[in-house]
């Protein structure tokens, strides 16, 4: 299963990102995950939401630049060796990891982590047949989008 993540170009300051989290929080929407990435003057927030349709929507009335990724989330056990050994696989199927950022607090003694991947359909199906568990939006605490 595939999550909808909402991939925002931000400048490089605080009140940019004020501005897009506080619209968000204004309007009801949690954030679940977020990863912000430096480029420079201006960077990227990638953030799994509570309403994902929603806060589209918010960012196009304020005029906020952005758009909706499928990501793919996974849950690890919180010990050493558990993400090269989830590598090792996507490897052996070709699949390259473009990104990733891992979620917290989400499940005790596990990991979270989003990914997007080169073929995100052939990685879920990989990971299906290799018993790796995939997190749907149910347990992040996300709505799908429309779009």
């Amino acid at each position: 299963m595939k999550l909808q993540q909402i991939t925002v170009p931000i400048e490089n300051s605080h009140n940019r990102l004020y501005e897009f989290t506080r619209a968000l929080g204004d309007n009801g929407i949690n954030p679940r995950g977020l990863t912000l990435v430096d480029t420079g003057d201006f960077g990227e927030a990638r953030v799994l939401v509570s309403d994902t349709a929603g806060a589209r929507q918010i960012l196009m009335q304020k005029g906020i630049p952005g758009r909706i990724d499928d990501v793919v989330a996974v849950q690890l056990e919180n010990k050493p060796g558990q993400l090269p050994d989830l590598l090792v696989k996507l490897m052996a199927a070709d699949i390259k990891v473009k990104y990733s950022y891992a979620l917290a607090g989400m499940n005790s003694g596990s990991t979270i982590m989003i990914f997007q991947f080169s073929d995100n359909d052939k990685a879920i199906e990989v990971l299906r047949k290799k018993e790796v568990p995939i997190v749907d939006r149910q347990t992040i605490g996300t709505l799908e989008a429309v779009y």
